[in-house]
């Protein structure tokens, strides 16, 4: 610290002198001002410079002498500086925009990638084409970029068939079948044979019984392959229970159907019939005290045509199992009918009478 001092004494003698040799005002000057610099750097170690310092020492730099920066800079500093401005004015030129096609419009967007996740095995030239039947002019090397920034990939990758979309597809020529039990008053138990087609979710074929013997059953089989006949079924699908016996596969076999069974305690492998009879027992079975069979067959007859004709389902768009298309909205006035003492109730449009 005491050296420091005295060379810094001893620096401003020197200068002081040469001054009074030259006796240059601006000269004093610049002496002064170096020295406020020199106390400043001893106070501070590394001065924080702005972007605008840099530029401006980068400028003068040619201009003095390297004793006369002071040790402030050095020339590798300086030459690091023009090199970030360099990079800086290139990467600022290279994001500006260019002339390049226009951005597909919105509604465009979304119909290509409508097309592409409800036809996996479409192309791009394929998608392409069909754009160009709408009047729709797009490349495919465009289709092809938003494809790729929707995470969706070429059509190989996108055209595996998932087991939802198989079974969508093959739903026309499913029938499900299952048993569930119902417990009179008596405590007597008694057994539903339930059959749904799987692509209109409209029940088919039911049957109620206290003993489903082989006998039975088989002649259960046998009704339902009679009202299927003429309808494209190809499979039926029940579970490993001992009440399907040989006999009763046999009958659809002969039919040319083929009979499907699912794994032994996984009911999620016929979940459509299992959300059926859930739906059944919430919405009437679990609010009737059953009395004998006849009353049981009586309140599911009533059951099946309220699912069938008159409730909505979720799957189907909220349409009913036999419905051909969409309903008609009219201003007519609403008709409620009731099932099972209120119990069921259904809504439906009455047509005025036309007015002379």
């Amino acid at each position: 610290m005491l050296f420091a001092l005295v060379y810094s004494w001893l620096r401003l003698l020197l200068d002081i002198a040469d001054v009074r040799v030259r006796v240059r005002t601006p000269e004093a000057e610049v002496l002064l001002l170096r020295h406020e610099l020199r106390v400043l750097r001893r106070q501070i170690k590394r001065p924080q410079l702005t972007p605008a310092d840099r530029l401006i020492m980068a400028a003068f730099h040619r201009l003095v002498s390297r004793p006369a920066l002071g040790g402030l800079v050095e020339p590798e500093t300086v030459l690091g500086w023009h090199r970030e401005l360099v990079r800086r004015k290139w990467a600022a030129f290279g994001r500006r925009r260019g002339v390049g096609r226009p951005r597909l419009e919105p509604s465009l967007t979304e119909l290509i990638l409508r097309m592409a996740r409800e036809n996996p095995n479409w192309g791009c030239v394929r998608i392409r084409g069909e754009l160009l039947k709408v009047g729709h002019r797009v490349s495919a090397t465009a289709i092809r970029n938003l494809l790729r920034r929707e995470k969706l990939g070429p059509t190989p990758k996108r055209a595996g068939l998932s087991w939802r979309a198989f079974l969508k597809a093959q739903a026309s020529a499913i029938v499900v079948s299952d048993f569930f039990s119902v417990d009179t008053v008596f405590l007597r138990r008694l057994y539903v044979l339930l059959c749904m087609e799987l692509a209109t979710r409209r029940i088919v074929w039911f049957a109620v019984t206290a003993n489903p013997d082989t006998a039975w059953v088989t002649q259960q089989s046998r009704n339902l392959a009679w009202q299927l006949d003429g309808s494209p079924v190809r499979f039926l699908i029940h579970d490993h229970d001992a009440k399907y016996a040989g006999p009763a596969d046999a009958v659809f076999r002969a039919d040319g159907m083929r009979v499907i069974k699912t794994p032994v305690a996984a009911p999620r492998a016929n979940a459509h019939m299992e959300r059926q009879i859930g739906s059944g027992r919430r919405e009437c079975l679990d609010w009737i005290l059953i009395i004998g069979r006849q009353h049981l067959e009586r309140v599911m007859r009533e059951w099946v045509e309220h699912y069938n004709q008159a409730r909505p389902h979720r799957s189907l768009d909220l349409r009913t199992p036999t419905a051909r298309s969409d309903p008609v909205v009219t201003t007519a006035a609403v008709r409620c009918r009731s099932r099972l003492g209120g119990l069921l109730r259904e809504y439906s449009g009455v047509v005025a009478a036309a007015t002379a």
